[in-house]
């Protein structure tokens, strides 16, 4: 697994923009990346996604977050500690949360990178993502493949922007 790279959507499916990360998952899983890549949809999965961020040196996560940012903005981040991660991580901001602090305690961190797609507000229902959200997923997945690319087993670690 050390020369392997996970990318990983999280979310609320059925909570709208919430479910940014799910959708943007689901949509690599199609879209033809290198060999060393998998994706998982990690749901709203908390602890029970421990064991990817253990057996994985490398992930991507995509997730939705309430940052006050106009909707759609998507920024990378490099967290190195639970406290790193954006205050407002949507509704399973407790989960990816403990989740990180589990893993120092563990010490078993693998080099995360962060890609966060702000929303407005968290729609209580539904399966569709707002206009602004959804016209930021083909920027957000060419960000993603990209950095994908960068991370091959051959390259050199890439910083944050």
């Amino acid at each position: 697994m050390e020369d392997r790279l996970l990318i990983m959507g999280v979310g609320n499916y059925l909570m709208g923009d919430e479910g940014l990360g799910v959708h943007a998952a689901q949509k690599l899983m199609s879209s033809g990346l290198p060999d060393y890549v998998d994706v998982v949809d990690g749901g709203t999965g908390g602890f029970h996604l421990l064991e990817y961020f253990e057996k994985y040196p490398r992930v991507i996560l995509v997730d939705a977050t309430l940052d006050g940012e106009r909707a759609g903005t998507i920024r990378l981040i490099k967290p190195k500690f639970a406290s790193d991660f954006p205050k407002s991580m949507s509704t399973h901001d407790i989960g990816l949360r403990d989740m990180m602090s589990s893993l120092q305690l563990l010490d078993k961190i693998p080099e995360i990178y962060l890609f966060v797609v702000s929303i407005e507000y968290i729609q209580q229902q539904g399966v569709e993502m707002t206009e602004e959200v959804d016209a930021a997923m083909p920027g957000l997945l060419n960000q993603v493949t990209e950095l994908a690319v960068r991370l091959s087993p051959e390259t050199a670690t890439v910083t944050s922007r």
